[in-house]
């Protein structure tokens, strides 16, 4: 499925969300099950990505065995502050209970684990949608 996706969206990237091959499985089944339309990363991991994500990019998502299971589209990037983020944005990334507080522990937890945790750490939040779904 990979390579045939990689064929049809020849400029997609290959990634997978989370830091651990069980994070990146559980985030990949919220994304195929519709519950999660947006991410967010440091700002620092953003700059590094080359090329960096722009809105209308496709990603192929994999998950924690390195397993291609859909292809997704960056429909807006938005800059805001960890301590600035909102119930709406944090809902949109369907974990959890989808609260607010929610988010802020389990994503302080993932950005103490990187080394890159402050409340006024500037974040790149990706809203996006799903296209093709891996049988």
């Amino acid at each position: 499925m990979k390579l045939y996706w990689q064929e049809k969206y020849p400029q997609a990237f290959c990634w997978s969300f989370g830091d651990s091959p069980a994070l990146a499985d559980e985030l990949a089944a919220l994304v195929v099950a519709g519950k999660k339309r947006g991410t967010c990363s440091s700002l620092a991991n953003y700059q590094k990505e080359q090329p960096p994500v722009t809105p209308g990019a496709y990603h192929i998502v994999l998950n924690g065995a390195g397993d291609a299971v859909c292809v997704i589209r960056t429909l807006a990037l938005r800059l805001i502050r960890f301590n600035e983020m909102n119930a709406e944005l944090a809902a949109l990334e369907g974990e959890g209970d989808l609260s607010l507080a929610y988010w802020q522990a389990a994503h302080r937890a993932f950005f103490e684990r990187e080394g890159s945790w402050s409340p006024e750490m500037e974040l790149v939040y990706e809203e996006f949608a799903v296209l093709e779904i891996a049988p």
